[in-house]
């Protein structure tokens, strides 16, 4: 599939619980490279997967009652998720970011993620994420400027100062 030029196309909606499916279809595809290695069945793999995502979201739920859950849709399509806790005075945190596979390398995230190290700096906030070790998108953060200031274990706490 050919995409068009993300940076014209990219927007944000909030999440209804009507996304909630393609939400987990965001979130396996996070975790299909991990489960390509493990001999489950199909049945066993979703399932797993389903358990991980409710988890994830108790989490978030507990964690971040500020909250605010998107979608990410390129040229119309539906193409990810974004999660923000944006409340508070002290920083301006990224839970989630994940685009599917087939629209990943194409410019919308590094779009988003300027956006809101745009929002950031205008209110004097620093953006932060909790990003896995072995990302791919690891080195858009660095080039970006965010820069490590924890190491917590599978992840790297980053942080882009104001």
């Amino acid at each position: 599939m050919k995409l068009p030029a993300c940076e014209h196309d990219v927007a944000l909606r909030p999440a209804t619980p009507v996304d909630r499916d393609f939400l987990l279809v965001v979130y396996a595809s996070t975790r299909a490279e991990e489960l390509a290695q493990i001999d489950w069945s199909d049945e066993q793999k979703a399932a797993f997967v389903h358990m991980q995502f409710e988890a994830q979201a108790a989490h978030y739920d507990a964690h971040y009652p500020r909250q605010e859950r998107f979608v990410i849709e390129v040229a119309g399509e539906r193409a990810g998720r974004l999660y923000l806790d944006s409340g508070g005075k002290e920083e301006l945190r990224i839970m989630d970011i994940t685009l599917l596979p087939a629209f990943r390398g194409r410019g919308a995230g590094g779009f988003l993620l300027r956006q809101l190290i745009t929002e950031a700096r205008g209110t004097s906030r620093p953006l932060r994420i909790h990003v896995e070790k072995n990302n791919r998108a690891l080195s858009l953060y660095e080039r970006l400027g965010f820069r490590a200031i924890a190491d917590r274990e599978a992840y790297w706490f980053l942080e882009l100062k104001p």
